[in-house]
């Protein structure tokens, strides 16, 4: 985990090393890079604070609660700092979501563990094992996408809060019961293979929720994305969207806009449109088509602008024009060498996790203009996943109204296939 509060399939997971990532300053029309002191690597605080022979991976274990250095906080001040790291041996990070004082974890292994104020709160097993994607819902509903295709909702019991139980799945076993009967809910999903429409036939890999309308949107290797209403746990729609597997999808808080990315090398923009309470959508603009993976996407209210990461360490992004609704493509940030894995924004600030084990952090400086802040490095394996939260509150328990995401404090959660989260 990192405490920020910086000034005013398919998709790829390659594990080799990469020596330092050196940032540059973006627009576009240029990329100029920045040397020496002035560097953002060499003015990063992790660049400097962690131990060499953490980065080299002597410690297996990487940074526990007891690993961290006195002078970090001196040195860094109300900067960016390495607060803590949670530990279980018994898979690779894969998924994050935080909601508020908790964090839930997701792995290759059967258990989703919650955590909070850094230590182990609650656990509640799967029994697919890989767990992909996981989203929280209207507040107190867990969704878990997961590698046999199934999302899983689960829920805190009234009586302890510790305790989850699965109260369902995607799609209901009534629902499969209920169309398998008719031959047209059945769809071709690969030569000589039929499946119900409703129902993934390959692993969930990514969830998405829109909170205004309750509709959960889950991407999959299958090569579609389907949308489902949280209140009845009903399919509403399934859209074949692209020619390989669906890597990310979301839904963006303005203009019924979901946008998905494939392993196909295209990131697609739909509009959802509404008739009582079924959906339709439809395609938009096809905002990119490139020969490599487009591996993550994420979507900053603030301007806002759509950021697509892609296998080939390249990050796109694109700036929405209200009068002409929609987006225009603003340029490329190149801070990483290996595939870039994952995304989260916070007002101004996109954070970036990539395969050479490192986490850019991005700050939005105006139309098409981007500066990299600083460089986090303290994993031993690619970065899978990454989640941010506003801080409210700092230690002594004052207000944090410095920094420059809206005078906000920010806690960065990032998960790596080296079982760590930070």
């Amino acid at each position: 985990m990192s405490r920020s509060s910086i000034g005013s399939g398919r998709d790829s997971s390659s594990s080799s090393s990469a020596a330092a990532v050196s940032p540059f300053f973006y627009s576009d029309r240029c990329s100029i890079p920045l040397s020496g002191e002035n560097s953002p690597c060499n003015m990063s605080p992790w660049h400097h604070s962690i131990p060499a022979d953490l980065i080299g991976g002597n410690d297996p274990s990487g940074w526990s609660m007891t690993s961290i250095p006195g002078p970090v906080r001196e040195e860094i001040g109300t900067g960016t700092f390495l607060i803590g790291s949670l530990i279980r041996e018994e898979g690779r990070i894969c998924s994050l979501a935080a909601a508020g004082p908790l964090l839930y974890t997701g792995s290759d292994s059967k258990n989703i563990r919650v955590w909070k104020n850094q230590k182990e709160y609650a656990a509640f097993k799967s029994s697919s094992g890989l767990v992909k994607a996981i989203v929280i819902a209207n507040g107190d509903r867990i969704l878990t996408g997961h590698k046999d295709g199934k999302i899983r909702v689960w829920q805190t019991s009234p009586k302890d809060p510790t305790v989850y139980k699965r109260i369902g799945s995607l799609p209901r076993l009534k629902d499969m019961f209920k169309y398998s009967f008719k031959p047209s809910n059945y769809v071709e999903v690969r030569r000589h293979r039929s499946a119900l429409w409703i129902r993934h036939c390959d692993p969930v890999s990514c969830l998405s929720f829109c909170a205004e309308h309750g509709l959960l949107y889950s991407g999959s290797w299958d090569r579609t994305f389907k949308i489902w209403r949280i209140a009845d746990s009903k399919c509403l729609e399934s859209v074949v969207a692209h020619e390989d597997a669906v890597n990310s999808v979301v839904a963006a808080d303005f203009d019924a806009l979901v946008l998905t990315g494939s392993a196909d090398g295209t990131v697609k923009l739909w509009r959802r449109e509404m008739y009582g309470k079924e959906t339709k959508h439809k395609p938009i603009q096809t905002l990119l088509k490139q020969d490599t993976a487009v591996t993550a996407l994420i979507i900053s209210a603030a301007a806002p602008v759509a950021y697509s990461a892609s296998s080939d360490g390249v990050i796109n992004f694109w700036e929405w024009e209200t009068e002409r609704k929609m987006l225009s493509h603003g340029g490329v940030l190149r801070g990483h060498k290996l595939a870039v894995l994952c995304l989260a924004t916070a007002g101004s600030l996109m954070l970036s996790g990539s395969a050479d084990k490192t986490i850019c952090v991005w700050r939005r400086e105006g139309t098409g203009v981007h500066s990299c802040l600083s460089v986090l490095t303290g994993h031993s394996e690619p970065v899978k996943c990454l989640s941010i939260e506003e801080d409210e509150e700092d230690e002594e328990g004052n207000d944090l109204l410095n920094g420059c995401a809206g005078g906000k404090r920010f806690i960065l959660y990032s998960g790596s296939l080296d079982r760590n989260v930070l």
